[in-house]
């Protein structure tokens, strides 16, 4: 008796993982909501410029630096998408409108196993770590033709990892 008490409560445990699903499904909308709130706000930094007639220095590398901002953070939000999706499906219950739904959708956030978790999350923050890195090589002076090299080579090494992460993909 003791037994079964103590498994049922082991059991009932994992709902504790109902705050981190709800948390990262909270942390994903506010990420959601604030990239695209500097997207808005490059809109209207790019109309008042353009209106004014006005054209400051480094204008398009702000930009584009805004704008790989916001992407960075979009990104960010579908690893927490994905996170709560995967610890919900792996603790708790598989989702039903996501198995009804199309093929494709269902594939995309399903979740069987941690390791499929861990795969999925780990591709994602490569690709936000690739969008950070562009975002910080924009406002890079390069002043030796060593540092263009050290560019040139950080850019093949991410192209490299990227062609593996591709192959392992596939596997």
């Amino acid at each position: 008796m003791i037994e079964k008490l103590f498994e049922n409560s082991l059991w009932g445990s994992r709902f504790i993982v109902l705050l981190a699903v709800i948390f990262g499904l909270i942390g994903a909308i506010i990420l959601f909501i604030v990239a695209s709130v500097d997207i808005y706000e490059v809109a209207k930094y790019v109309y008042i410029t353009f209106s004014t007639g006005a054209h400051p220095e480094n204008f398009h590398e702000d930009i584009v630096a805004n704008i790989i901002g916001a992407v960075d953070l979009y990104l960010i939000a579908v690893v927490m998408l994905i996170f709560s999706f995967g610890l919900y499906e792996l603790f708790i219950s598989k989702i039903d409108a996501a198995e009804k739904a199309h093929e494709d959708a269902s594939t995309i956030l399903a979740i069987h196993s941690l390791d499929q978790l861990k795969d999925k999350i780990a591709k994602v923050i490569v690709m936000v770590l690739v969008v950070n890195f562009f975002q910080r090589v924009i406002h890079t002076d390069f002043k030796t033709p060593l540092e263009m090299m050290y560019f040139a080579l950080s850019i093949t090494a991410l192209a490299v990892g990227l062609y593996f992460i591709g192959k392992v993909q596939k596997h």
